[in-house]
């Protein structure tokens, strides 16, 4: 099974340079999620650098060049302004898992995201979901190591992927929504599973050959 990555989608891409443009985006991320404050204090994952890289690879692998270079200028457009995008995904998730706080001490300082705005990123969500349903199904073992998927199963210390998924995307300028938007609809033309394509990618930087490997891997070690 081959991975649905930036080079598959774009054969003349230079592969260099969008590793290049990866890696620069995850290490500004990286840098802007050390300075989350999180509610009880600094989280353990703010010191897990190598999960951290792993996670984002996997994601950004399946991203083709332009919509990385638009995200690249996302974080860059924010660090001048004085905003942290990490920050904000994590306020906007709060809407979820502690609505009572959220709308007393976080709402009022993020972005307002318009009607039509919101209808787009909910379209959006709503076929990844369906996606990472239909994955789950087909890997159990691994699709039980991934978040919940859906907003319903919230908790304060468990967020789901559906709300990652919506915190995330409220924090895109509109031109790496659009650009966001046209990929989710090539991989559904294409006949393509994102989250399939995602978690492969993660399997295969840890040192897996194939989906199946790893899920017999965790079928073995669950035992």
């Amino acid at each position: 099974m081959a991975s649905h990555n930036s080079t598959d989608m774009h054969n003349s891409t230079d592969a260099q340079a969008v590793s290049d443009l990866i890696e620069g985006i995850i290490d500004a991320e990286w840098r802007q999620f050390q300075n989350v404050n999180n509610e009880g204090g600094r989280a353990a994952c703010q010191g897990n650098w190598p999960t951290f890289h792993q996670m984002r690879m996997s994601q950004f692998l399946t991203w083709p060049a332009a919509l990385l270079r638009s995200y690249d200028a996302d974080l860059n457009n924010a660090a001048a302004d004085g905003r942290n995008l990490i920050t904000e995904k994590y306020a906007r998730m709060m809407a979820s898992t502690d609505p009572g706080y959220y709308a007393a001490n976080l709402e009022g300082h993020l972005p307002r995201l318009d009607a039509r705005r919101v209808k787009q990123q909910e379209r959006i969500i709503a076929r990844q979901v369906a996606w990472a349903s239909d994955f789950a199904t087909r890997y159990p073992k691994l699709g039980a190591g991934m978040r919940r998927i859906h907003t319903s199963d919230d908790t304060r210390d468990s967020t789901s992927f559906e709300t990652y998924l919506r915190g995330e995307l409220s924090t895109y300028s509109q031109g790496t929504l659009d650009l966001y938007e046209w990929m989710i609809g090539s991989y559904a033309d294409a006949g393509a599973n994102i989250t399939e394509a995602t978690v492969l990618n993660t399997v295969l930087l840890a040192g897996f050959d194939s989906l199946d490997d790893a899920e017999a891997a965790q079928a073995a070690s669950d035992r």
